[in-house]
């Protein structure tokens, strides 16, 4: 069922004459397109039925972030006892990141003494609740970890001879044809002799691998506790959170997503994880949703996710009303018929549309902003589900909806 309210007639009209195109047909679809400064609802065709979000979900992560988490993102806690400083990890991403870059928990750790590492302030699984068993060694899939060091993947290239970031792993990677990139239950990987990318593989991290790699960062010998010492607690700052947004969004970066939510988690709780950030945001920011729901990771991963695209209106007009505009939209992916883009393709047009979309077998989901020609600004939500056509039918279809609001609104 369509539902106009306003009678916004060229809304509906767009709406309605693209929701009938063929390769929407034989499969579930709802948009809600909503008018960001008078909040009323223009379009809404089953915007209060469930639908598997994808990666739709770095949305609600990206608000958790903007509600929990300051500008700068706490990168451990420590006690000092004398000589010896106590760490615990938040969870925070960026330790020898190899795409953010940031090098401060290492470069302050490095001028420490003696230094003790706690790891076991977490009831966290290794993986999501629905993940994939046999994407363990898909870039895509990286374990979740307090202290996740190298984006915990190992980076594998043969172009002119075997290269291994962290060189660690040098020894446990082979050039050989394999059905996997990585044994399941060990650290031993395999790059194809006629492979041309870089492979990022994620590996086994434990205790014992943590330790051994912040060693070789830092090339001291470090030590291991299992009860973390009473006393004065202090928190170390590293790079700016809205660095991380914009990788996580633009990329739609999986690893950085579950962090994310992991360390919000760390500013409500001792014990950090997942599902602590997703009960604290349903039970407060999120408690006025008209349809709750079902939330079971930070990156979208899971098919256990639903969401309405009603419910993903609602969360990005706060977005809207809670950050400045130029702010949301710099962090926001802009979006185009061929998914997201770094730079604007249309030479007829502005960048008008900021979206972030979620994808996975028979499922097409974009969610975001149109800023119309006259400068007017909509929400939407447009969530397709469970077809059979190439996903680009999908996003043609989408594209040229929007584009139609941008022109006609």
């Amino acid at each position: 069922m369509s539902i106009l309210l306003g009678g916004c007639s060229p809304t509906r009209k767009i709406a309605r004459s693209n929701l009938k195109n063929t390769a929407l047909q034989n499969s579930f679809h709802g948009l809600v397109v909503m008018d960001a400064k008078t909040q009323k609802i223009l379009f809404n065709t089953n915007g209060d039925r469930y639908f598997t979000p994808a990666s739709n979900t770095k949305i609600v992560t990206f608000y958790t972030g903007i509600k929990l988490l300051p500008k700068n993102i706490p990168t451990l806690t420590y006690t000092i006892a004398n000589d010896t400083v106590f760490v615990k990890g938040t969870g925070d991403p960026s330790w020898l990141h190899p795409h953010l870059h940031d090098s401060t928990a290492i470069n302050w750790l490095k001028k420490q003494g003696n230094i003790v590492l706690y790891t076991q302030n977490t009831d966290e699984l290794r993986f999501g609740p629905g993940w994939a068993w046999e994407d363990f060694d898909t870039y895509f899939s990286p374990e979740r970890t307090t202290i996740p060091l190298y984006g915990n993947v190992v980076a594998v290239s043969n172009n002119q001879g075997l290269e291994v970031s962290p060189s660690y792993f040098y020894n446990e990677t082979q050039v050989a044809e394999h059905p996997f990139k990585r044994d399941e239950l060990a650290n031993h990987f395999y790059i194809a002799p006629s492979e041309q990318d870089t492979l990022e593989i994620p590996f086994m991290a434990g205790d014992s691998l943590t330790k051994q790699l912040l060693e070789s960062g830092l090339e001291k010998k470090i030590s291991m506790v299992n009860h973390f010492p009473e006393g004065p607690v202090g928190t170390l700052y590293g790079m700016e959170t809205d660095s991380i947004y914009k990788q996580m969004l633009f990329k739609s970066d999986n690893f950085l997503a579950e962090q994310l939510l992991m360390t919000a988690s760390s500013m409500i709780s001792d014990t950090i994880g997942t599902k602590r950030a997703i009960a604290y945001m349903l039970e407060n920011d999120l408690k006025d949703l008209e349809q709750q729901p079902r939330w079971v990771d930070g990156s979208g991963l899971s098919r256990y996710n639903l969401f309405t695209p009603k419910s993903f209106v609602q969360i990005l007009s706060k977005l809207y009303n809670e950050v400045p505009e130029d702010r949301l939209f710099t962090l926001f992916p802009m979006w185009g018929p061929d998914s997201t883009v770094k730079e604007w393709e249309d030479p007829d047009t502005e960048p008008f549309l900021f979206a972030k979309s979620g994808s996975f077998g028979n499922n097409y989901n974009l969610s975001g902003y149109v800023r119309t020609k006259s400068g007017k600004v909509l929400i939407f939500s447009f969530m397709n589900n469970h077809f059979k056509v190439p996903s680009i039918e999908i996003r043609k279809t989408m594209y040229a909806t929007l584009k139609e609001l941008y022109e006609r609104y």
